[in-house]
């Protein structure tokens, strides 16, 4: 959520900030602060009746002590008329609060000034490319012809026991998978975050503080009966951590990591390009986030960076880096880096990890500060990304590994998996 701070001092900056988003913000915002004059003017006089009572209350036992108790009473039947006025008071001001909160949940994210103007993907900067597309002689096999032919995953058992969407991986499959997930944990904690394993349900505040509620609502899969949420990412647990959280000191630097499944229902997606493992309902990821002081931030993202690129070139895949564009950068995200992998077989490119700064955004819904050295409470910078999220990983290795051997496995993976062929 955007600080209203930052609002009230800099409302044209805003509104031409959203407006890389194709995001028309200056109704919302002349609303906005239209509602946060009024809280603001109620919440003064709600300060007002608060300090007459207290003078009042003061002088009641003055006025016994020197015996004028007809004055005594009347004081403090005026206290009682007042005690009316606060508590309408507050609940008026109470009732601004909720609708201006309502307000400011819909506002997205200011895009960083190095985000350019665009309305989808179409527009987004590509700012890095690494490797060769591989060259097969003959066809090369998609991944789920692959998956088939070595018995690696089933995905109509999956449907069977649960729905399209949620795919049942056997023998080498599974083997690839855990080896994945122990490798990207290792080189995350090799790199100095803290491994956690968290939850993988999470309540309604925990959506708020991430900012996938409300914005993703339908696309997360909701408990009912308990009010709660399936994960669509560790970065919502992980993050919530931190949730309500004053650290105390200004030199800091938190660094987690979480393998978790993810749950997202992707609503709308269908046709050739979610096939296999191309999109998923429930697909495994490893997750990094930091927590930062707002002076590191840029820098704690090209670590982030850099670290995705180092277990892309360690898998030997061919990758590329773009920069997103406002229209496509996501609801909460101040910049966002995507990775995306060359699928030989599918001749297109496919994403990976998205790897994103959120600045304050998050920290103002979490209540997420730290304490400066002149001891005032400031808010921190939240950050994330995929490193990384395995179906289309595990499709570009089996789609770009292809031999007449068989499937090779990467040599970083091989002590992973215990083979170093799926044939």
């Amino acid at each position: 959520m955007l600080e209203i701070q930052r609002i009230r001092n800099n409302k044209e900056e805003v509104i031409e900030g959203l407006k890389k988003r194709h995001f028309e913000a200056s109704e919302l915002i002349d609303l906005i602060l239209t509602k946060d004059q009024e809280w603001r003017k109620q919440k003064g006089a709600l300060e007002d009746v608060a300090a007459e009572m207290n003078r009042i209350s003061k002088s009641i036992g003055e006025l016994f002590r020197q015996g004028k108790k007809d004055e005594a009473e009347q004081a403090k039947a005026q206290t009682g008329s007042l005690k009316d006025d606060e508590n309408k008071l507050k609940e008026q001001v109470q009732a601004l609060e909720q609708e201006i909160n309502e307000l400011m949940y819909q506002l997205p994210n200011v895009p960083n000034e190095l985000v350019k103007p665009g309305k989808s993907e179409v527009d987004n900067e590509i700012v890095e490319e690494q490797g060769e597309a591989v060259q097969f002689d003959g066809k090369a096999l998609p991944h789920w012809e692959i998956a088939s032919k070595y018995d690696l995953i089933d995905f109509e058992l999956g449907v069977k026991v649960t729905g399209a969407g949620f795919p049942v991986y056997k023998g080498k499959g599974a083997r690839l998978q855990r080896a994945l997930i122990s490798f990207f944990l290792d080189e995350a904690v090799k790199a100095g975050y803290q491994e956690h394993i968290p939850p993988l349900v999470v309540n309604e505040a925990s959506g708020f503080g991430t900012g996938q509620l409300p914005d993703k609502e339908g696309q997360m899969y909701y408990i009912g009966e308990d009010d709660l949420y399936l994960i669509p990412t560790a970065e919502v647990p992980l993050t919530n951590l931190f949730r309500n959280t004053l650290i105390p000191q200004e030199d800091f630097s938190h660094k987690l990591c979480g393998y978790t499944p993810c749950f997202r229902r992707e609503a709308g997606s269908y046709g050739k390009d979610v096939r296999g493992l191309n999109r998923l309902h429930q697909f495994d990821k490893v997750e990094i986030v930091r927590i930062e002081h707002p002076k590191n931030t840029a820098r704690a993202l090209d670590e982030m960076v850099d670290h995705v690129k180092g277990l892309l070139e360690k898998l030997g895949l061919h990758y590329r880096i773009l920069r997103l564009c406002g229209g496509d950068t996501g609801f909460a995200a101040a910049m966002t880096y995507d990775f995306e992998v060359y699928s030989a077989a599918q001749e297109k490119w496919l994403e990976v990890s998205s790897v994103s700064r959120f600045d304050t955004f998050q920290s103002t819904r979490l209540k997420l500060r730290y304490k400066t050295a002149e001891k005032k409470n400031e808010l921190c910078h939240t950050l994330n990304g995929s490193a990384l999220a395995l179906p289309r990983i595990v499709a570009a290795l089996l789609e770009n590994n292809q031999s007449e051997k068989g499937i090779l496995i990467p040599e970083a993976l091989i002590p992973y998996t215990g083979f170093e062929v799926i044939d």
